[in-house]
């Protein structure tokens, strides 16, 4: 009789199971069918009411530039802490780490103290006419403060991971610096990248401590989805906030759906390759 890798597989097996039932799987049904039981024409008043799509607009393009920014400055990042050594970079790899770790709720405040504008940060640029606090420049430095690991620990090991041959065979076959890294490192890099951003824009979307305190809160300004999720509950009105989540719900579904597209055509391509 062979041997289990796994020791305890069906045990394993069965809290696995149990947790993903309890944790994920029960509040997304019970989500699903709280905003069922509206009618069609009720549901699609509330999720396309005025307010409604303001709040998925401020949400959506904030956290679309917020991702943007963190693919160039997480690739970045991952890209130093990966291929060089120089002092402090313990520290710096340690702070990477830093939201994930924090609060989301310190994290808001912190970032409405610096960039308020008597703050830290704040006071520099308000004379020059840039307003961060309480504007949609705010939400976009909260969510990229916050998804920004997301990024940087998912590309960061496959860049320790490739082959340094690979990029000095590029470079004796004439290659230069980029297109040893258009045509070499970037394909191998994609799969990784497109988890990396699809999780921080997924993060972004659902983000909600760092946000209201630095954003103002402002109905059909800066008031994200969340938020407005958030007060319909207060409200008592459930059945309007499983609504508006549920378009939230959709939204993450598709769009892993479409990274898992992507990821699996990048994975062929790099097996071709």
């Amino acid at each position: 009789m062979k041997r289990r890798v796994l020791p305890g597989f069906s045990l394993s097996l069965g809290v696995t199971v149990f947790y993903v039932a309890l944790i994920v799987v029960l509040p997304l049904t019970a989500l699903v069918f709280k905003a069922a039981s509206l009618g069609p024409a009720d549901y699609w008043s509330i999720i396309s009411s005025a307010r409604a799509v303001a709040s998925y607009r401020v949400t959506v393009l904030c956290a679309l530039a917020a991702t943007v920014f963190n693919l160039f400055f997480g690739l970045a990042l991952a890209w130093v802490l990966s291929r060089y050594r120089f002092p402090g970079r313990r520290l710096v790899d340690a702070v990477v780490d830093l939201p994930f770790a924090l609060p989301t709720a310190v994290a808001g405040i912190s970032l409405t103290t610096l960039f308020a504008p008597g703050g830290l940060f704040g006071r520099f640029l308000d004379p020059l006419g840039i307003q961060v606090a309480y504007t949609p420049l705010g939400i976009m430095i909260a969510m990229a403060f916050t998804s920004l690991p997301f990024i940087v620990r998912t590309v960061q090991p496959v860049l320790e991971e490739i082959d340094p041959a690979l990029e000095e065979a590029a470079q004796s076959l004439g290659g230069s610096d980029r297109e040893v890294f258009t045509r070499v490192i970037l394909p191998l890099l994609k799969p990784a990248l497109l988890a990396g951003v699809s999780l921080a824009f997924a993060r972004s979307l659902g983000e909600f401590g760092a946000i209201i305190f630095i954003a103002g809160n402002q109905p059909f300004e800066t008031e994200i989805t969340a938020l407005l999720i958030f007060i319909r509950l207060e409200e008592y009105d459930y059945q309007a906030a499983a609504a508006i989540a549920s378009v939230l719900l959709i939204t993450a579904f598709a769009m892993l759906a479409v990274t898992n597209a992507l990821q699996n055509r990048a994975l062929r391509y790099t097996e071709r390759s």
